[in-house]
């Protein structure tokens, strides 16, 4: 398979570990994202390492026993360390602090610890297979305080650092999920949860830890159920179950996710998007509940957005110093049975020493998706769409895969939904803050600028300003496409900007199309501005009827005659400036030296030589003499003449 193929891989630098094995142990702690490689029971040493390799931590503690669990808290200023089913001991790591570590057994009589999570930088809760207890840590005072308990019978957990929220499975069957979220301090119990075991499964099925996944996605956190049996006779394949897990609120069952095939699954979540490998084949599939899916009326059901694909076949250096020339690559084992897969998107291979980030590619996608539609509403979702987006924005208006123009407008109005909603938080947040200053608010979220909005700049340099240069494109289907993107702008009450009525009226006068042109102008399909009108006065030599055009927007725009003068001087219209002052009758008091100083920063000597032999001819009308008076301040530009001209007698300017 062609490397175009592969929509999945895995990152080119991974975070390197002692492989499990023999005397060292393995430990992934999922709040810091930390890998722990734990020798002789840290007694030889413990290696932590993290997504960045400058934040990897090297230290020795005492052999206590056989590590069950070993966590930093957020910070990394506090270890835990569990040994047995009843203590968690802690070990300060703050600058000028005592090395002596400090232990915590757990409340409940009798009870056993499953494990325990940081929620914060100095707060940590055990879970039991009784219950939880929530714990403040007071590392100068080297002990613990209770904030919270509850009781509650607990056969596995679950935690999502993102939302710090701790999943608790209870009942003989472990169907029902109790979750609770931490915040500053604070315990709150949310609503349950009860897993819709298989009705046509074996006896007695529990639920296990290896069947529910939690992730926050779309900012909403959900609970993913690997159903391995559908609950419809009709149906064959296994199915992700996605139920919505609210703060406030019940939580809803909303999305249901089609795998149509049986095995052994695992989860992850990246850029959004489930993505559900399969051991048996190979290969994994990738869902987007953002995209239309198939509504039953409770909840939505969604098929593979790709088809299935291999994660991009990965190469392990060979480690040693004669791995440079001598020994290629090893090939790694994709979809290994010893990988551990951790939310969102984390894949370790604890024998190999490896921990990866999963990532989604999105150039292939393009080719895997045909629909032009449903690919623009899945890029427009992803974190690094907006060289892909632009990419095939260009791609659909190429000669070899042209899409219709219902295609192109589809895609116009995708664009245009996401920059308006972009243009219009952030006007609202303008107003807003305007507003609240006076009144002293706290200050405001400014909206965040995504790489979706791609706005008319984007367009027109990466898009439509090459589409029109390209020879083989048909003018009718160029100048269709320009106006189909101004159409799409209207329709969303985006202002557009100048330069798009600019690139249609150098396309329509490149070939030609003077009559559409005039009908375009006549009838406002493009807007009045003073770049236009300008662009207008300097076509007058191939269509003399563009200089009336151009005055006639000036004047509608309200503009001054005098403004006129100096917005087509400033755009180097020298002659156009002329011949509106002559159109006004005001040549005969307008400053020689304004319009000899434009000429001459034209570096045009045929436009200087024009304008200086028409002040001269003014001069000996006006005056009966050519020559220019000392309060014309026009000596400088007597001199020019003569340099580049030397003494010429006066001629009869050029006409206009």
């Amino acid at each position: 398979m062609s490397s175009s193929q592969y929509y999945l891989e895995l990152c080119a630098r991974p975070v390197l570990f002692e492989k499990a094995g023999g005397v060292n142990s393995v430990f992934f702690d999922e709040a810091n994202k930390q890998v722990f490689a734990v020798r002789s029971g840290g007694a030889t040493g413990v290696v932590v390492k993290g997504p960045e390799e400058r934040n990897s931590i090297s230290f020795r503690m005492e052999d206590k026993g056989e590590v069950k669990c070993i966590k930093f808290s957020l910070g990394n200023k506090i270890l835990a360390v569990q040994r047995t089913q009843k203590t968690v001991d802690f070990l300060n790591f703050i600058p000028d602090s005592t090395q002596a570590d400090y232990s915590q057994e757990c409340k409940t009589r009798n009870a056993n610890i499953l494990g325990f999570c940081w929620t914060s930088a100095t707060e940590i809760v055990f879970i039991t297979d009784q219950g939880i207890e929530f714990y403040q840590v007071l590392p100068e005072k080297r002990c613990l305080k209770l904030l919270k308990s509850q009781n509650i019978n607990v056969n596995w957990y679950m935690y999502c650092p993102e939302s710090s929220v701790i999943l608790l499975s209870t009942t003989v069957l472990c169907n029902i999920l109790q979750p609770f979220y931490f915040r500053s301090g604070s315990m709150s119990k949310l609503s349950k949860l009860e897993i819709e075991l298989p009705s046509g499964a074996p006896k007695s099925p529990k639920l296990t830890e290896r069947d529910i996944a939690m992730a926050t996605i779309y900012g909403q956190l959900f609970v993913l159920f690997l159903r391995h049996h559908s609950r419809t006779s009709n149906s064959t394949g296994a199915e992700v179950v996605m139920y919505h897990l609210q703060r406030e609120g019940a939580c809803k069952k909303t999305h249901i996710l089609k795998l149509n095939r049986t095995g052994k699954f695992a989860v992850n979540v990246v850029d959004n998007l489930v993505v559900v490998h399969h051991q048996d084949t190979e290969t994994s599939v990738v869902f987007d509940i953002k995209l239309r899916g198939e509504f039953d009326g409770t909840v939505t059901l969604h098929q593979p957005v790709l088809p299935a694909r291999s994660i991009h076949p990965y190469q392990i250096p060979v480690a040693g110093p004669a791995a440079v020339t001598s020994q290629s690559p090893v090939p790694c084992k994709l979809y290994s049975s010893s990988w551990s897969v951790f939310q969102p998107d984390i894949i370790i291979s604890a024998s190999e020493g490896y921990l990866w980030y999963l990532q989604v590619k999105l150039e292939p996608v393009v080719n895997l998706l045909p629909d032009k539609g449903r690919l623009m509403d899945f890029l427009l979702q992803r974190k690094e769409c907006k060289a892909v987006i632009l990419a095939v924005c260009s791609q659909m208006l190429s000669d070899s895969d042209r899409g219709t123009l219902s295609i192109v407008a589809t895609v116009f109005d995708k664009l245009n939904y996401e920059y308006k909603k972009y243009l219009d938080a952030e006007h609202s947040y303008s107003m807003a803050v305007e507003a609240g200053q006076s009144r002293g608010n706290p200050p405001l979220k400014r909206p965040v600028r995504t790489q979706a909005v791609i706005d008319q700049s984007d367009m027109y340099t990466h898009v439509l300003s090459v589409f029109t240069e390209k020879k083989e494109a048909p003018h009718k289907f160029i100048i269709a496409v320009l106006m189909e993107y101004i159409r799409s702008l209207n329709q969303f009450q985006i202002t557009v900007q100048h330069y798009l009525y600019e690139l249609v009226i150098k396309t329509l006068v490149q070939h030609n199309l003077f009559y559409m042109l005039h009908q375009f102008l006549q009838y406002h399909v493009l807007s009045d501005s003073k770049p236009l009108a300008c662009l207008l006065l300097s076509l007058e030599s191939i269509y003399p009827p563009a200089h009336q055009l151009s005055l006639d927007m000036l004047k509608r725009l309200s503009t001054a005659n005098d403004e006129i003068v100096e917005v087509l001087l400033s755009k180097h219209q020298v002659l156009a400036a002329l011949r509106f002052i002559r159109s006004i009758g005001g040549h005969d008091n307008i400053s020689a030296r304004k319009f000899l100083d434009a000429a001459k920063q034209t570096e045009d000597k045929m436009l200087f030589y024009t304008i200086f032999r028409f002040f001269e001819q003014r001069n000996q009308r006006l005056r009966g003499n050519p020559n220019f008076t000392p309060g014309e301040h026009c000596g400088e530009h007597v001199l020019f003449f003569k340099q580049l001209f030397g003494e010429q007698p006066p001629t009869k300017p050029t006409p206009f």
